[in-house]
């Protein structure tokens, strides 16, 4: 009787053995599912904007979490306030701005103006190690309205003296911080963005930048007008685009050839207007880490 005893207690001491070690395996990959599935939501999230949906540790391969950055906002032209944010120097009480000359961007909204997606792009920018000024191109009116939106960006460019002044003193504000290489200052804008970061590179002459990226932007094929161009430039585009057609993009490309600008210009295939852009219908996820790549890589090797 205690022999028939003492097998039942070790037969029900191994079944919870099995019972516990069977609960540890599949209990993570219960957590790595609900985790992924959080990811998801997080990733297809409306409130993120383009290079926002790609956290900054997986765009590139290296994790940049342990970079402090400081932002703030400025006024850098007449009644015109822009996001600035820069990395700082991290010690035991506090953190300092970076004594160093760093590199500096010009960041240039879409057409729904300087939102709170625009910030956090600048944001992920400045852990690279950049100076961000993101500019205010519609004094202050940000919109999720796109018939307003339609409204403002055309009132800039039937107006283009102003919002290409408004860049220029971007610019000279970057040149005079101390803690900014003044040789080493390029721009960046999507949609309309893209086309004022284009705008300000053939307007800049008296201020050379280092470097002009556009993504899926309004382009020229003037080589008169582009070769007033002396530095490299990036553009990002999609052949499904409605609103810059690839016809448009190949005249841009080989008019900066033409011209002997250095330059990358990258076509995605099956791709349209915005992809970069989670709120747009045309998002395209995949293709929008690859353009975050290739505009890290060519701000690396050119500012």
């Amino acid at each position: 009787m205690v022999k028939e005893n003492r097998i039942h207690i070790v037969s029900a001491l191994i079944l919870s053995t099995m019972i516990l070690n069977v609960l540890t395996f599949y209990t993570p990959l219960v957590e790595t599912a609900g985790a992924q599935q959080e990811h998801k939501r997080t990733f297809l999230s409306p409130a993120v904007t383009t290079i926002s949906s790609v956290t900054d540790n997986s765009i590139n391969g290296t994790s940049s979490a342990g970079q402090t950055i400081q932002n703030e906002t400025v006024t850098y032209y007449d009644n015109a306030s822009g996001y600035l944010v820069f990395p700082v120097s991290n010690s035991l009480n506090n953190a300092t701005v970076a004594t160093e000359k760093l590199p500096a961007v010009i960041m240039i909204h879409e057409n729904r103006g300087l939102n709170n997606n625009i910030k956090k792009t600048a944001d992920i920018l400045a852990k690279q190690g950049y100076v961000v000024l993101a500019v205010d191109l519609f004094q202050g009116q940000v919109t999720a309205d796109p018939n307003r939106a339609r409204e403002l960006s055309s009132a800039v460019r039937n107006n283009p003296g102003i919002a290409i002044e408004n860049m220029k003193s971007a610019v000279a504000y970057l040149s005079s911080l101390q803690n900014v290489n003044a040789s080493r200052i390029a721009s960046v804008g999507w949609c309309f963005g893209g086309g004022q970061s284009l705008q300000l590179a053939l307007n800049s002459e008296d201020q050379p930048l280092a470097a002009t990226m556009i993504y899926y932007g309004q382009v020229v094929n003037d080589t008169g007008e582009l070769s007033k161009i002396k530095w490299p430039v990036l553009g990002i585009f999609g052949d499904q685009d409605q609103s810059i057609s690839v016809d448009s993009v190949r005249a841009f490309e080989q008019a900066l050839n033409e011209t002997g600008v250095t330059n990358e210009v990258y076509i995605y295939p099956g791709v349209g207007h915005a992809f970069a852009n989670p709120s747009n219908d045309n998002y395209a996820p995949e293709e929008t880490a690859d353009a975050w790549q290739k505009t890290l890589a060519f701000l690396k090797k050119y500012v």
